[in-house]
């Protein structure tokens, strides 16, 4: 199923047949054609190539290099297999003078400019790899490939028509892959030549137009992936003449209309995926019949209706994402029939009612979405979730409306990595139950009632790299434990992949009904207490988190410094320390954060000269406004602040220079003689008693200690 199947056959029956004792190819040197050929592309490169050594003429034992086998001629070069070996330059047209050439790869590597056209004349070629370049330029249209089974140019720059005329001369082609290039207009009726192939990736482009009918005549097609383009119109009865296909991936197009009931017809069919078009209507008999699917993904269009999956009739069926749709009715009990489920998400559909009781039957379940569906009885759904063993994601934002969260229940939930219960204005505190949750990787429960202190416990979770509280009323300090958690002290924080590559929303602002898309492997490790009603320091220890991408402790009400110590958390990219009571200055040493691309402390009692250098210079006069004794020069002279240096503190007591010492100590000594002896002779004459010069000192230290350790 996956692309690169064939082309390890290919390069496994090549190598097989190209095969020679090394021993028998050192007594023979290469053709004298091919020795050019090799030396002057080496030539072009500004990077060298390990293993190749001009100082031998038997390019044969180069690295890459194969060659045929002779007894009585000089061997020639059939396969060039150099990828990922980080070779950066341009390709030179000689190179299409290793006319034997079988295989060629040079794909994942830095390879620039326009492919020269001998490339695509190579008669022998049957492997031709280029992939994931930075190649350029249109597909010239004289290419001439007879041999070729596998063609792959995906993941470069290629633009203009992806017409593949060479389809009526090549009739052994298999694999063509022209994937995340520019390709633009419509599919080229050409396609319907390419009688032998198998897999076609056309993903990842400007392509446009309807479903193309040229690709309905490829009866041998296995993959076609033409999602990520810009195709429209409605589907049409076409895809059921592709009987032979195992994957079909139209996603992310503008497709419209209703779904063809044709699935009946593609008997080998194990995914199907349509999600982000603007399809509507009733999920067809045959597609929610099909025996053979595994993988159904409509989600994000705008169909409607009852979820009529018939379970019985859907035996192999792993992953089911019909979520952000129109359907109505009920969560459906006969989805629980679906044994071997592994991935559900019904979310931001009609639905309503409660979680069914027999969900607790999906024992394959590890993924599980039922957010903004309006779902009711919050404990109810976690005591029959909680028995789905295998369920590592659980997403259930908007739900359980103003319900009270369960902190007496004793739910166990064994293997949950990613718990989301956001946005539904729940009341109560963070319950007790989760605490022997110690897995938990992702934990968001913003935009909620909740209320109390932040348990200490939390830091004890040590795979937690995302907690996000923000949006609630807990009060307190923060507790110095999550300055500790452990995934986030380190920088290469490592998440379970298996529980973190489904898509969610999250909600980014309080007036805005709107959700920004993600995917939970690609969050950043955030740590989010903003818009609570939070006192006390921000810590200093704080800085052990070197791994932490983004901390928001906006709108509390936190006090103090802020502690240099913020300066070692070396990946920080966002710094939100707005609408709070901080004081002090900024610490100079925040320069050194150079991932920072957003920081402020708008809206504090924040003092002194804003550092420069570093990100700084690209921050914005509204991350330091609201702070009546701020400044700043250079480019921050233009905001709003303080025009002016505030008056500096009394200065410290200096050593002055040696030279200097007498005069000033001769100054000072009679400036204090005199003003002494008045002192003292005022207060007698007056009857004031005050501390003896010593005490006083000792008291004024003893202050300036207090204060420095608050």
């Amino acid at each position: 199923m996956k692309m690169g199947f064939v082309y390890i056959f290919f390069f496994t029956m090549c190598m097989i047949s190209f095969k020679v004792p090394i021993s028998r190819c050192q007594d023979i040197a290469c053709h004298s054609n091919d020795l050019r050929a090799l030396k002057s592309f080496s030539n072009r490169l500004k990077s060298g190539i390990n293993g190749w050594n001009f100082s031998t003429s038997n390019c044969c034992n180069w690295t890459g290099v194969s060659c045929n086998h002779s007894t009585t001629s000089s061997n020639r070069v059939t396969g060039l297999e150099l990828g990922k070996k980080r070779i950066l330059g341009v390709l030179c047209e000689t190179l299409g003078g290793l006319d034997q050439l079988r295989i060629l790869n040079l794909s994942q590597n830095f390879l620039h400019g326009i492919v020269p056209t001998k490339l695509f004349q190579l008669q022998n070629l049957e492997v031709l790899d280029l992939s994931d370049n930075d190649f350029v330029g249109s597909v010239p249209g004289g290419i001439h490939l007879p041999s070729i089974r596998y063609f792959d140019i995906s993941k470069n720059s290629f633009n203009g028509s992806s017409d593949p005329t060479f389809c009526k001369t090549s009739l052994h082609l298999q694999v063509l892959n022209l994937a995340s290039n520019d390709f633009s207009g419509e599919v080229s009726t050409s396609f319907g030549s390419c009688s032998s192939l198998q897999q076609l990736f056309l993903n990842g482009n400007k392509l446009s137009g309807s479903f193309p009918y040229s690709l309905s005549q490829l009866q041998h097609l296995h993959i076609l992936h033409l999602q990520n383009n810009q195709f429209s119109g409605a589907l049409n009865d076409g895809i059921g003449n592709l009987s032979n296909l195992v994957e079909l991936d139209i996603s992310n197009n503008i497709f419209s209309g209703n779904l063809p009931d044709v699935f009946q017809r593609l008997r080998q069919l194990e995914l199907f995926a349509s999600s982000s078009n603007r399809l509507n209507g009733h999920l067809p008999y045959s597609l929610v019949n099909s025996p053979t699917l595994r993988i159904l993904k409509l989600g994000n269009n705008t169909m409607d209706g009852p979820i009529n999956i018939n379970c019985s009739a859907m035996i192999h069926l792993a992953y089911l994402d019909i979520g952000s749709n129109n359907f109505h009715g009920p969560i459906p009990e006969s989805i629980c029939s679906c044994q071997n489920l592994s991935v559900l998400n019904l979310g931001r559909n009609k639905l309503g009612g409660e979680v069914p009781y027999k969900f607790k039957n999906l024992q394959a379940l590890t993924y599980l979405s039922l957010s903004n569906t309006s779902l009711t009885n919050i404990s109810a759904a976690l005591g029959i979730l909680q028995q789905c063993t295998n369920l590592t994601t659980l997403v259930l934002t908007r739900n359980f409306r103003d319900e009270q969260m369960p902190s007496d229940a004793n739910f166990q939930f064994k293997n949950l990595r990613v718990f989301i219960i956001a946005n539904c204005q729940l009341r109560g505190s963070i319950p007790l139950w989760l605490e022997g949750h110690k897995m938990l990787q992702l934990l968001d429960l913003s935009w909620n009632h909740l209320g109390g202190n932040i348990p200490l416990w939390i830091g004890n979770f040590s795979s937690l790299f995302y907690l996000d509280l923000s949006d609630n009323s807990f009060i307190g300090e923060i507790p110095t434990s999550l300055t500790g958690l452990q995934t986030l002290t380190d920088t290469n924080i490592l998440t379970d992949g298996n529980a973190l590559s489904i898509p969610l929303y999250k909600k980014t602002e309080a007036s805005s009904r709107t959700f920004q898309y993600n995917k939970i492997r690609s969050l950043q490790p955030t740590l989010d207490l903003s818009s609570n009603k939070l006192t006390g320091p921000i810590w200093p220890s704080f800085g052990n988190l070197k791994g932490l991408h983004v901390l928001n402790l906006k709108n509390n009400d936190l006090s103090g410094p802020i502690s240099d110590g913020l300066s070692r958390m070396s990946s920080l990219e966002i710094l939100d320390l707005s609408h709070n009571k901080l004081f002090g200055e900024i610490p100079t040493s925040l320069v050194k954060l150079s991932f920072l691309s957003k920081f402020s402390v708008a809206d504090n009692q924040i003092y002194g000269e804003i550092p420069t250098g570093g990100q700084f210079l690209t921050f914005p006069c509204s991350s330091f406004e609201g702070n009546s004794d701020l400044y700043g020069g250079g480019a921050f002279s233009s905001c709003q602040l303080a025009q002016h240096p505030p008056p500096p503190p009394p200065p410290l007591a200096t050593q002055p220079p040696i030279e200097k010492m007498n005069i000033m100590g001769l100054q000072f000594g009679l400036g204090a003689t005199t003003g002494f002896v008045l002192t003292v002779t005022f207060v007698f004459m007056s009857g004031w008693v005050i501390p003896k010069p010593k005490a006083r000192i000792r008291e004024t230290m003893a202050m300036r200690t207090t204060i420095r350790h608050r």
